[in-house]
């Protein structure tokens, strides 16, 4: 008896996306002609075998890249600029085949796959924009013993690590300024979720993009195949997004040549709300930074931490809003929460809920994975959880939400900074003084007031401490590329 195909109806569509690694403008075997599946994480399913990079592909998408560099970093800032363009706008006509494949590999409900397919496309367009407005300087030196001249030039061959929770959005973020500051690159796709960057490659050949100024190389032996990379003095710069302990080694690795690097890591978001702050409002913006894509964000709010006197008000509400959620595969109309990634990311949820647990924290919601087929794991909300809590220092990357109290605004303050990283943070207060204030005195990157989606492309995204090194996205993003050189004249 044959068994059914639960994705059978997606099969068409799955055959759109380029199974080969992409090198030197085209989709290729591996060189040893090994594959890897890509598995959907609601049922387990494989959706496509795909081409399993070996470090003899790395060196070849290299060379490519090598051959072409020179002629890619002279082409027009305005050749560059149409060619992103174009692939944004592409983006925009394949958008839902793209959100659909997003979900079939990820996991993320279809409406996330959505708005990210817009995120991404956005950082296409707005390096396009970029590209030509790539400034110098010309001043006369103050001493008047000469004048200063000042340009950019591309830094090289870029090597960019992308994870699985963004699969195009974390590309577009380093590819768009890559291609506009004139530097060729080389993809790492997480090995969970390479369809969406494939096709993505495929577009930008479509619009244009020179044979060999692009490579993506979905690899099961990330090691193996980045290695050799980084190794090699002639890539020049490496972006990385992924865990802290993954960027510490990469750091190491590109001192050995003295590489730039731009590092954006892990996060261990607070949410502060005080007891002035409009309940409503801060209940939706809670919900918006818990749940957008599952909780597996790296911006995602990791720790409520809530005013006494609100406390349970705000629990209750944003207990309600979670319970509202519709677990399922990422592909029903209904759902609003899909699968997690894979089973390794459920379990390591399911151990950190069961240890708050055992720790003394409350169950509100949830804390009750199904024994069913697929990588789910439900809405969660726990309170009265303590400071010190490990679910209160580490990175949760799922649908549960942590609730503490604070009672003054010092204390609420000690408690966002008593962490290692420094990525994105939140707050709540209808006290304009209080949020600058605060604002000021947090230690991260980015901080949103009132807001608990912050992202934009138009802005620098980055943290501190732990949380890396550099910035993507915003003006900033595209010198990230570059390199300064100084020409003194007469």
């Amino acid at each position: 008896m044959t068994t059914p195909d639960p994705i059978a109806e997606y099969r068409d569509l799955l055959g759109t996306v380029p199974n080969g690694l992409w090198i030197n403008g085209k989709s290729v075997n591996s060189s040893n002609n090994d594959t890897f599946s890509v598995d959907d994480p609601a049922t387990g399913t494989s959706l496509l075998q795909i081409a399993d990079a070996t470090p003899q592909d790395a060196k070849t998408a290299l060379e490519s890249a090598l051959s072409v560099a020179d002629e890619w970093a002279q082409t027009a800032p305005r050749v560059r600029s149409e060619i992103l363009r174009s692939t944004f706008e592409l983006i925009r006509e394949n958008a839902d085949d793209m959100a659909m494949i997003m979900t079939l590999e990820m996991g993320k409900a279809l409406p996330d796959s959505k708005a990210e397919i817009n995120y991404g496309g956005e950082f296409l367009r707005w390096f396009a924009e970029e590209a030509v407005r790539i400034a110098g300087r010309f001043t006369q030196s103050p001493a008047g013993t000469g004048n200063i001249l000042v340009k950019h030039a591309p830094v090289g061959v870029a090597l960019a690590i992308t994870p699985w929770n963004f699969p195009l959005a974390m590309g577009t973020r380093k590819i768009g300024p890559a291609l506009a500051a004139g530097c060729t690159m080389l993809v790492k796709p997480a090995k969970e979720t390479p369809l969406t960057m494939l096709y993505l490659a495929k577009l930008l050949s479509e619009a244009g993009l020179p044979d060999g100024v692009l490579a993506v190389l979905p690899t099961s032996k990330a090691t193996d195949v980045t290695e050799p990379l980084i190794a090699d003095p002639r890539v020049r710069k490496i972006s990385f997004t992924g865990s802290t302990p993954v960027g510490r080694t990469l750091l190491g690795d590109a001192a050995e040549n003295v590489q730039r690097t731009s590092m954006e890591l892990g996060g261990n978001a607070p949410f502060l709300v005080f007891a002035d702050a409009n309940i409503d409002l801060a209940v939706e913006g809670a919900f918006a930074a818990k749940t957008r894509n599952g909780g597996e964000a790296c911006t995602a709010a990791n720790r409520f931490l809530v005013h006494e006197d609100i406390a349970e008000e705000f629990t209750a509400a944003l207990t309600e809003k979670m319970k509202a959620m519709v677990l399922g595969p990422g592909y029903d109309p209904k759902t609003t929460l899909g699968p997690m990634v894979n089973s390794k990311q459920q379990q390591s949820i399911a151990t950190a809920v069961a240890d708050a647990v055992a720790g003394g924290a409350r169950v509100r919601l949830g804390a009750n994975p199904s024994d069913d087929a697929g990588c789910y794991y439900p809405a969660t909300v726990l309170d009265q959880v303590a400071a010190d809590a490990e679910i209160a220092k580490n990175e949760i990357f799922g649908p549960v939400a942590v609730i503490s109290t604070f009672t003054t605004e010092a204390e609420a303050i000690d408690a966002a900074n008593a962490t290692e990283f420094g990525l994105a943070a939140y707050l709540y207060t209808t006290d304009l003084d209080r949020a600058l204030r605060v604002a000021d005195k947090i230690e991260s990157g980015m901080v949103g007031i009132n807001r608990g989606v912050i992202s934009d492309v138009a802005a620098p995204f980055g943290g501190v401490k732990q949380s890396g090194i550099g910035r993507e996205g915003g003006s900033e993003g595209i010198y990230e590329y570059l390199t300064t050189k100084y020409i003194a004249l007469t």
